[in-house]
């Protein structure tokens, strides 16, 4: 089977088809990283950039280790050190980099759509590893996974997106994907975070209540407060914040049922997750970061034109 799309440009493009397909392939990837040689030949005659604009740390290291499990070559390119800070247009620097003969970009950007730019400019295949606001879809792929991995299934699941909704690609990508694979969504933070007609724009639920929330869903993911996305101040305080949406071990203790808690990262420890549920036994947020290099494995190697 191959992905009905040459680029993985968010969610919204992908079938429920290509989502099994990626998900299934990484599972495949997944037995491999659990070998003592966890390298395959797989994409040895493939070059992949990584293209960066924007600071990122877990997604990029993630992105590198799976391309070099697959054994592509891998370059590198950091806006703040590179021409791009001398003025180089985007457009300019890709195709500069494609005259190298590169065969993926994988982009992160501070602009929503930067990515579907340069899926119109150039022949490369495009993955998207965040642009802006808009989406960040192989977070929501190895999410979709992990949940799929803990709990067995995605169809039915109750899904709570707790925080900062409104800047929050990874909220935007989770929801797309969680409703094509029939699960049920609800988000939930301070009224400043969520957008106004979230409810009738993307068919989720919304509550401004947090016990309410934990109450009702399978799995909470719990989004970290984009202060730097922020124009203007949509909350008194970080501590206020803490107190009214912050989730503590006591508060999942009294539920009386099992949830499960997952992070995109990186975690603001005392804000919107308190150290004992991000490291106690409700977090599956490590599982998350392992199944990272999975799923971007299965993506870049199906994107290759390789066959499942």
């Amino acid at each position: 089977m191959k992905l009905s799309t040459k680029h993985l440009l968010g969610i919204k493009d992908l079938t429920k088809e290509d989502i099994q397909l990626i998900l299934s392939t990484a599972e495949q990837f997944k037995e491999v990283l659990q070998r003592p040689v966890k390298k395959v030949p797989s994409l040895r005659d493939i070059t992949i950039v990584n293209l960066f604009y924007e600071n990122s740390t877990r997604t990029r290291m993630s992105f590198e280790l799976a391309e070099r499990r697959l054994s592509a070559d891998v370059l590198n390119f950091t806006a703040s050190s590179s021409s791009a800070a001398k003025g180089e247009t985007l457009l300019d620097t890709v195709n500069n980099i494609l005259s190298m003969k590169v065969d993926m970009v994988v982009m992160r950007h501070s602009a929503s759509g930067a990515p579907h730019f340069l899926a119109k400019h150039i022949p490369a295949a495009i993955v998207n590893a965040g642009d802006g606001i808009n989406e960040h879809p192989t977070q929501a792929l190895l999410d979709a996974f992990s949940m799929r991995e803990r709990l067995g299934r995605l169809e039915g699941l109750k899904v709570a997106i707790i925080g900062d909704i409104m800047h929050s690609r990874v909220a935007l990508s989770n929801m797309y994907l969680l409703r094509k694979m029939g699960a049920e969504i609800l988000v939930a933070g301070p009224p400043t975070l969520i957008p106004k007609y979230i409810s009738e724009a993307l068919g989720v639920r919304v509550t401004y209540n947090l016990q309410e929330a934990l109450k009702w869903c399978d799995v909470a993911n719990v989004l970290r407060i984009q202060l730097e996305r922020q124009n203007q101040p949509l909350f008194s305080s970080l501590r206020e914040y803490n107190l009214a949406y912050g989730i503590k071990r006591k508060m999942l203790e009294r539920l009386g049922k099992d949830i499960v808690i997952m992070h995109p990262g990186p975690i603001n420890r005392g804000v919107e997750l308190d150290s004992d549920v991000a490291d106690g036994p409700y977090s599956i947020i490590l599982n998350q970061v392992e199944n990272g290099v999975a799923v971007r494995m299965a993506a870049l190697y199906l994107l290759a034109g390789r066959e499942s």
